[in-house]
């Protein structure tokens, strides 16, 4: 088999090309980076024998299909995915690979929907927001879901820790999903709330704790509602650690710093790497934790009673993110998932095997 991992130099891409390559040992992990050297290293650093290195600019149509044709699964990383969903996902199909990504943007998600009768005609598996969240938390719904007999809410949240992330993109995608209004799915319709608003005080997992998260732009509502039939209210709140960073972004937006793609990013450009020492110019005492996490609660009624599952977990941010995707296209090059077209992760992924593998990896899902 043959893996191709576009922006595998990255933070996230990088473990999803240590995962392929340690758990798929007969096959071929390419990783596909302009930044060649970056790629060597952690080429290097992974130290298996079964990585290959290609440079591609994902802007040359040319150069992409080319890579992508006879590929088995192609897991794309590049972000922000509000920018580049919408240039790879199409080259894919086109391609006829079958494809992963890791997309955490409401908006491309609704516009990668948009491409399934396409993936379908050319018999395209296209699994997008195969991650962290989106991807462990749709799996969790399903899982949910599948124990109760109907289904009322799904309320999903999470929290980024700002030690525990590098890269533009990221930053990126976090202006991105803090200002205007987030897709909520609430009293079964889709309705648009204001971003920021809403806070909810969340116990996650330790050592993070309670926190207090309010909504964020993010793919879980676009599709949830979609594929668990009858369920009421899917919401999705998120946070940042430590705390005090939230003012910076609330300011931030406040002062329409980042409402334009040019501002976002010569803010998100400007900010990069040096967001724990602005944390401290907004009052924060707290030292950054190195870890990421999530929370899952799934109500509904289970022989005629009422019944919660909830579930959390924690760990840095690109292994919660890079694990899910490279066992996401380790299934499908298996043919553990036979639809076509674009679908979420609760559409396809198996709930059991895949929170089986998590646990090969030392990721823990928690009863909460």
């Amino acid at each position: 088999m043959k893996f191709v991992v576009l922006g595998g130099a990255g933070d996230m891409g990088s473990e999803v090309v240590a995962d392929l390559a340690r758990f798929s040992p007969e096959s071929t992990v390419v990783i596909v980076d302009l930044r060649t050297d970056i790629a060597e290293k952690k080429a290097r650093s992974i130290g298996l024998p079964n990585i290959g290195i290609e440079p591609c600019d994902v802007n040359k149509r040319d150069d992409v299909l080319r890579l992508l044709r006879g590929v088995d699964v192609v897991v794309n990383c590049v972000g922000p995915f509000y920018k580049y969903e919408k240039v790879v996902l199409p080259l894919a199909i086109e391609a006829g690979t079958g494809y992963v990504d890791i997309c955490d943007d409401h908006d491309a998600t609704e516009r990668a929907l948009s491409y399934s009768d396409m993936a379908r005609s050319n018999k395209v598996t296209a699994l997008i927001g195969m991650g962290w969240t989106p991807g462990i938390t749709n799996v969790l719904a399903r899982y949910g879901a599948d124990k109760l007999d109907t289904v009322e809410s799904i309320r999903i949240y999470w929290v980024g820790s700002i030690a525990d992330s590098e890269g533009l993109a990221v930053t990126k995608h976090v202006f991105h999903v803090i200002q205007g209004t987030a897709p909520s799915y609430e009293a079964r319709q889709w309705i648009d709330v204001n971003a920021l608003s809403g806070n909810e005080d969340v116990t996650f997992p330790e050592p993070i704790g309670l926190q207090n998260t309010y909504y964020v732009g993010h793919p879980e509502p676009v599709t949830i509602p979609r594929y668990i039939k009858g369920v009421r209210d899917v919401t999705l709140k998120g946070t940042l650690l430590p705390k005090d960073i939230n003012k910076l972004g609330k300011f931030l937006v406040d002062t329409d710093a980042v409402s334009t793609e040019k501002k976002l990013h010569a803010v998100s450009e400007f900010l990069s790497g040096d967001l724990v020492v602005l944390s401290n110019i907004f009052g924060s005492k707290d030292k950054p934790l190195p870890v990421s996490g999530l929370r899952v609660d799934v109500r509904g009624t289970a022989a005629g009673r009422q019944k919660t599952y909830a579930w959390g977990a924690i760990d840095s941010m690109s292994r919660l993110t890079g694990i899910p995707a490279s066992i996401g296209a380790q299934m499908m090059a298996k043919g553990m998932i036979q639809q076509t077209g674009v679908i979420p992760p609760e559409a396809c992924i198996p709930p059991a095997p895949f929170i089986e593998e998590l646990k090969k990896r030392d990721i823990e899902i928690e009863d909460l």
